[in-house]
């Protein structure tokens, strides 16, 4: 338990944080996962279409610093390899 109000309140906003890159982290693995099926079905062109929302979400994820860029950068780069 915390013994500080200041340590009380780094904790409720680590919580609060912690469940935001939960639900973030959560979706983005929802869209690789379905971009991944488009593509093992070989429906390309629906893959080629789902490509930039899955580009955008991870920088978005970037954005509010749920993931690093460089992560990010090589994971968009994996999934566009997978594409070709």
């Amino acid at each position: 338990m915390p013994n500080t109000k200041s340590a009380e309140r780094r904790m409720r906003n680590s919580e609060r944080k912690r469940l935001h890159n939960r639900r973030v982290k959560s979706s983005l693995h929802r869209l690789e996962k379905d971009y991944r099926a488009l593509l093992a079905a070989g429906k390309k062109e629906e893959a080629v279409q789902f490509l930039p929302r899955v580009h955008s979400a991870l920088d978005k994820a970037v954005k509010s610093a749920v993931l690093p860029r460089s992560a990010v950068n090589r994971k968009k780069s994996r999934l566009a390899r997978a594409l070709k």
